[in-house]
């Protein structure tokens, strides 16, 4: 039989003293309080008494060591997926703030639709089922956990609501290591709770695609 659940969880604040969008760039690490966001999410899932069976995650440093809580918890290793990784973005190493007012980038704003900014909404939505479909399947019973990122898992969300994939980035409802779940009935996937298990009200959040 497949998995009985599959959680999506966001990594925790990231060391980004710049404030930056920092997308797919490297040596992007956790925070202190990152790593604290993390080891909640990890705490919250075992205390639930579910039985975790495998661990994904993105390939990118916060999304592995946030990963690292996890694995330890439920005695896994994180197999890498780059399937759920952050999706691109001209943005990478600018304050957003900044570079929505320079002329020269205005091009890429042209239409959030797709977006013409970065990797096209669809093709995030259909890699990131591809890796939950396998995930469902690799194992015998019992949960997945997933680790990425807040746009893969905010779209992936409006995607099994019906919902349109053109979104505000200001309004996700996707905090720093929060933990969105879902299970597979009939064929398709049900979104059945989502939870914030990590105190965020004073972190720095304004890094994500």
């Amino acid at each position: 039989m497949p998995a009985d659940r599959l959680h999506l969880v966001r990594h925790g604040e990231v060391h980004n003293p710049d404030r930056v969008l920092y997308g797919r760039l490297p040596n992007f690490r956790l925070s202190a309080d990152g790593r604290q966001m993390a080891a909640a999410a990890a705490a919250h899932l075992s205390a639930s008494g579910r039985r975790v069976a495998a661990l994904y995650a993105s390939p990118l440093q916060r999304t592995r060591e946030s990963a690292e809580p996890l694995a330890s918890t439920f005695g896994l290793d994180a197999v890498i997926d780059d399937r759920v990784i952050e999706p691109t973005n001209v943005f990478e190493g600018k304050r957003m703030k900044r570079a929505v007012l320079n002329p020269a980038n205005w091009r890429y704003l042209t239409d959030p639709e797709i977006p013409s900014w970065g990797e096209p909404y669809l093709e995030v939505v259909e890699r990131m089922d591809a890796a939950m479909r396998d995930a469902w399947a690799a194992v015998d019973g019992g949960d997945v956990v997933v680790v990425s990122h807040q746009l893969p898992i905010w779209i992936t969300h409006l995607a099994v609501a019906g919902e349109k994939l053109r979104h505000d980035p200001r309004r996700r409802r996707c905090a720093l290591s929060s933990i969105t779940s879902f299970e597979r009935r009939d064929g398709a996937w049900r979104e059945v709770a989502y939870v914030e298990p990590a105190a965020t009200g004073t972190s720095i959040d304004v890094g994500a695609v």
